[in-house]
């Protein structure tokens, strides 16, 4: 199956719950609403013709300075997916917007989501609803703020930590 066959099939399936599509350069991308994302997950991982097995990689963008976004939502996070037995990809994506950074947590249909989120949230601060631990994985946890995003000053001084004696 190709991409364009894969985001037919997710146009189909779930309709208005899909945003937007496309296949530029070969990788097949659907953007997905916040609502529908976790139905997607299992749909992809469950059809017999998908089987999206894998996730590779979950990370975010965000677009705070970023030309012709400037008034849509700030953060995207992306999911990367990958079928063992179609060998096939996919990427998909949920729109969240600053005031209201969060997405659903896929640590129950991948559980190397876990260690994925743990990243987004420490240096984006976008939150998982669901997610079993989430806690700061890269920064301790006296740090202030999450230094991937766009508005972070690279200036700011942290609080010193030291040995506990």
């Amino acid at each position: 199956m190709d991409g364009q066959a894969i985001l037919l099939r997710l146009t189909s399936t779930f309709g208005p719950g899909i945003v937007e599509t496309h296949d530029h350069h070969g990788d097949p991308t659907a953007v997905v609403e916040r609502s529908a994302i976790l139905e997607a997950f299992r749909f992809c991982r469950d059809d017999p013709d998908l089987r999206f097995n894998v996730l590779m990689d979950l990370t975010a963008v965000d677009y705070l300075k970023y030309p012709e976004r400037e008034f849509g939502p700030r953060f995207e996070v992306v999911y990367h997916l990958y079928s063992l037995p179609h060998n096939h990809r996919l990427r998909l994506k949920v729109r969240v917007e600053e005031d209201d950074a969060r997405a659903p947590s896929a640590v129950g249909l991948w559980p190397i989501a876990n260690w994925f989120e743990r990243e987004v949230w420490d240096m984006f601060g976008i939150r998982f609803d669901g997610h079993p631990d989430l806690r700061r994985l890269l920064m301790y946890e006296e740090f202030q703020g999450h230094p991937l995003r766009k508005d972070y000053p690279v200036t700011k001084r942290q609080p010193l930590i030291g040995p506990n004696n």
